[in-house]
C-alpha cells in the first residue's frame, strides 16, 4: 500500500497553467504505474493521464496537447502540468498508483491506491 498526497491545485483563469504534484510515501514508487483522474461536480470520475514506471505515457483525448504527465522517481513524485486550461477542466484531480501498466491504464479499477484530491477551478 502506498500513501499519495496531491498538491498544486487552485483557481486560475482560462488559458492559464498549473502544475499538480503527487507525492508518494512508498518505497516502491518507482515500480508503480501512476495515473491522474478528475471528477467534476455531478459527473463520474474520468481518466486524464497515465505513466508507466519507465515513462511511457497515455492521455485522454480531451487533454492531449495541453496536459503532460511526468515522474521523478528519486523524489517519489508524479506531476501533471496542465496548460491552456478551460472552464470544463474544473474538477477535483486525483492521482493513483497501479501495480501493472497495460499501455493505457484508463480504468480506475486498474489502480489500488488513491490520493485525497486537489481542486482545480478555471474561471472564464
Amino acid at each position: 500500500q502506498v500513501q499519495l498526497v496531491e498538491s498544486g491545485g487552485g483557481l486560475v483563469q482560462a488559458g492559464g497553467s498549473l502544475r499538480l504534484s503527487c507525492a508518494s510515501s512508498g518505497r516502491t514508487f518507482s515500480s508503480y504505474a501512476m495515473g491522474w483522474f478528475r471528477q467534476a461536480p455531478g459527473k463520474e470520475r474520468e481518466f486524464v493521464a497515465a505513466i508507466s514506471w519507465s515513462g511511457s505515457t497515455h492521455y485522454a483525448d480531451s487533454v492531449k496537447g495541453r496536459f503532460t504527465i511526468s515522474r521523478d522517481n528519486a523524489k517519489n513524485t508524479v506531476y501533471l502540468q496542465v496548460n491552456s486550461l478551460k472552464p470544463e477542466d474544473t474538477a477535483v484531480y486525483y492521482c493513483a498508483a497501479a501495480t501493472y501498466y497495460s499501455g493505457s491504464n484508463t480504468d480506475e479499477y486498474d489502480y489500488h491506491d488513491w490520493g485525497q484530491g486537489t481542486q482545480v477551478t478555471v474561471s472564464s
